[in-house]
């Protein structure tokens, strides 16, 4: 990790930024002198502490309104004159087995972990490609590592989030726009209080039953401000990566998933291997 030498101050567009980590993060970059541009859905100005002042831009948006969020970075840059960092924070999540999901309830999992990131990030590219400077920052989730029985469309969602973001990245880097991918564990937010589910089939009572059993036993979450320092070290460097864990467990995790996967493909070479096997064109074939 190599840290910026710069230090002056810069602009921030943090979606989902009433509360949670959205609200830590902008709090971060407020208590450090950096302007922000706080949006969500419900926000005032007074959730705030008023010793922020002009340094504060509080937006109502909804991300999954591509018009909104356009006209909402558009509002920013005149406001402020630019914007540094982007943070596509915002996000919702349904429990629930897949079979469970209507398509209402998948649909809308979808609209903002995925369309509200990608909306935003297509503002925003036009300011940032004009000055050849910029950061995106995708806040995506332990889910994104792998499925797991409940979370089925809430992963879905966020793998998608993540192979959007490294084309993304390749894309923006002509440009000197860098963008990275967080994938948070756990931590003292309202995600959990606000989270929808889907309604139940009796069919998964005892794998619920299981499931509850293990996260009593192994649950671990953290203070928000954690993973708000950890941000700050991200942007604050010259060479950020693109994937960033924040957790042990996570990291842990991610290593174990990542094995396990090698051994499987390792195991299945000669079946991959034997099925591909160069061959002419057949003629009018592309």
């Amino acid at each position: 990790m190599r840290a910026s030498s710069s230090t002056a101050s810069r602009t921030w567009f943090i979606t989902g930024a009433s509360r949670g980590l959205g609200r830590a993060f902008t709090v971060a970059a407020l208590d450090r002198g950096d302007r922000v541009v706080a949006a969500a859905r419900t926000i005032t100005r007074n959730d705030f502490d008023e010793r922020y002042g002009d340094r504060l831009l509080a937006l109502r948006l909804d991300v999954t309104d591509r018009a909104a969020v356009f006209a909402a970075v558009a509002t920013a840059v005149e406001h402020f004159g630019r914007l540094d960092i982007v943070v596509n924070n915002a996000g919702t999540m349904s429990m629930g087995m897949i079979e469970e999901f209507t398509e209402a309830e998948a649909r809308n999992q979808f609209e903002v972990n995925l369309f509200g990131a990608l909306w935003v990030s297509q503002a925003v590219l036009p300011h940032l490609r004009a000055r050849r400077a910029g950061h995106i920052v995708q806040i995506s989730s332990i889910a994104a590592l792998g499925g797991f029985p409940s979370t089925g469309a809430y992963s879905a969602s966020k793998f998608a989030l993540e192979g959007m973001s490294e084309a993304l990245a390749m894309e923006a880097a002509a440009f000197g726009v860098k963008v990275s991918i967080v994938q948070p564990g756990g931590y003292w937010t309202d995600l959990y209080t606000s989270m929808t589910s889907t309604t139940p089939m009796e069919a998964y009572g005892p794998l619920r039953a299981e499931l509850e059993r293990q996260w009593a036993e192994g649950s671990i979450d953290s203070e928000p401000r954690l993973a708000a320092e950890a941000l700050l070290k991200l942007v604050d460097s010259d060479d950020p990566p693109l994937r960033l864990l924040l957790g042990s467990m996570v990291y842990d995790l991610a290593f174990d998933i990542s094995r396990r996967r090698m051994d499987t493909w390792a195991g299945w070479e000669q079946v991959s291997r034997a099925a591909e096997q160069a061959v002419p064109a057949a003629n009018g074939t592309h």
